[in-house]
């Protein structure tokens, strides 16, 4: 078939490699301009460059939705469009233009985890598995019928960045997979049940900012969830900006008032947490490594020469 690739960031960067490796041809891609936003930085695998190295012809565009796009499309006159990873809407006069309509790739199992960074959505709320979905595009975001999808599992260590090497890795077969149902003529897909769906927001700072209200088991995942590349996980003691490199849920018990720096736990520092935590039935989240506001890494057993103050979620 005759493809039409938009996407970014290394998720479309793996989506146009598996389409130029395939037996369908790409004609044209359509992608972002470099941003500065600290999530659009990270996996930055440029579409534009790999689209360029094969002769393939490359628009660049915030949003695809101006008479000369649409123009170019209808020239390129694809079978089908392939998304993944465009950051802003593709109004239906350009989805539906090609005869197969649209597919859209996604790195989650839809129809939960629609919309933005989805593996740390899942990762943060404890999901046993994560994965990527391929589904036809509709007038509602991330809602259409399902064409492929593989899921896999999450370990109990993992983290954000262990989850994206997982699920990239399933771009190209999903992808091809789906295409090759499309190919074949098949035009009946899975139903996405939308009493089921889950619509998640862009990450921004306030969303990394630690809540000592939170149980410790969640806070501990969310410490993964915000593994390097990502911006860390952070707290305030003292007035300043503390990042939390790595924690684990305390072996013991811990009561008292949230954000309470309470006792040395094997190699980390025990912080009270969950907003029951006067009742002393919750474990605390032991606080292994740091980022202190200057840059400085070091064990938590090293920054906190002492017991008692508290962490807190604002200066």
């Amino acid at each position: 078939m005759r493809v039409v690739m938009f996407g970014y960031q290394t998720w479309g960067h793996r989506t146009l490699q598996a389409l130029l490796d395939s037996d369908h041809e790409v004609v044209m891609v359509v992608t972002h301009p470099r941003s500065e936003h600290a999530y659009e930085k990270i996996w930055s695998d440029s579409v534009a460059d790999l689209a360029a190295d094969h002769g393939v012809p490359v628009v660049i565009r915030n949003r695809p939705d101006d008479e000369e796009l649409l123009t170019l499309l209808k020239e390129a006159d694809p079978d089908i469009i392939v998304a993944n990873n465009w950051r802003t809407w593709i109004p239906p006069r350009v989805y539906s233009l090609p005869r197969r309509g649209t597919l859209n790739v996604h790195d989650s199992l839809l129809p939960k985890y629609a919309g933005f960074s989805p593996l740390i959505w899942a990762l943060i709320n404890g999901e046993q598995e994560v994965g990527v979905t391929a589904h036809m595009m509709n007038e509602e975001l991330d809602a259409g019928d399902i064409v492929a999808q593989r899921a896999v599992p999450v370990g109990p260590s993992d983290t954000a960045t262990d989850l994206f090497h997982k699920t990239v890795d399933l771009i190209a077969p999903v992808t091809i997979g789906a295409l090759d149902l499309i190919a074949s003529g098949q035009t009946e897909f899975t139903r996405q049940d939308r009493s089921r769906a889950t619509f998640f927001h862009k990450r921004a700072e306030d969303d990394i900012r630690i809540d000592w209200n939170w149980p410790a088991e969640d806070l501990e995942r969310l410490i993964r969830a915000q593994s390097a590349p990502y911006p860390a996980a952070f707290t305030h003691h003292r007035g300043k900006r503390l990042e939390v490199l790595g924690a684990v849920v305390s072996q013991n018990r811990y009561g008292g008032t949230p954000g309470r720096i309470f006792y040395r736990e094997g190699d980390g520092v025990v912080i009270v947490a969950g907003a029951d935590a006067r009742t002393g039935r919750n474990h605390g989240l032991a606080i292994t490594r740091v980022r202190t506001d200057d840059g400085r890494e070091l064990p938590a057993t090293e920054y906190f020469t002492s017991m008692g103050g508290y962490l807190t979620t604002h200066p």
